[in-house]
């Protein structure tokens, strides 16, 4: 860590930077990070001030400026066996004698899903 401190002030030595090297260094940095991180180091201040994933290379592939907040899932149908086909249902509540499903897995996202679906940039 100590080491790329010590290089990130390393083009500060000289006696001032030529107009010359600041453009190389602007445009390096901003093909650097758009190649390592998808996004130029304008996005990613402004990503990391209002928590969104904005990115220049979203609008690049025709997508909004920002990742939208994906809506949760709708649950699972509720499927049962019946003789000779099955038969699904929105709400197993209904259902008499409450039988058991076709599928036997989670109904909702696991806390990780979760904070995956809403998380915040970076």
């Amino acid at each position: 860590m100590k080491l790329f401190l010590l290089l990130s002030l390393l083009p500060l030595a000289g006696c001032g930077l030529s107009t010359n090297l600041a453009a190389t260094v602007a445009v390096a940095s901003s093909v650097g990070s758009i190649a390592t991180i998808h996004r130029s180091p304008v996005d990613a201040v402004y990503s990391f001030i209002t928590g969104k994933d904005c990115s220049i290379v979203r609008l690049d592939e025709n997508k909004s400026y920002c990742r939208p907040v994906e809506p949760p899932p709708e649950p699972p149908e509720f499927c049962t066996r019946t003789l000779g086909s099955v038969n699904c249902w929105r709400d197993p509540e209904t259902l008499p004698d409450h039988p058991h499903g076709v599928a036997e897995g989670p109904a909702v996202l696991t806390p990780e899903q979760e904070a995956n679906r809403v998380r915040t940039w970076p």
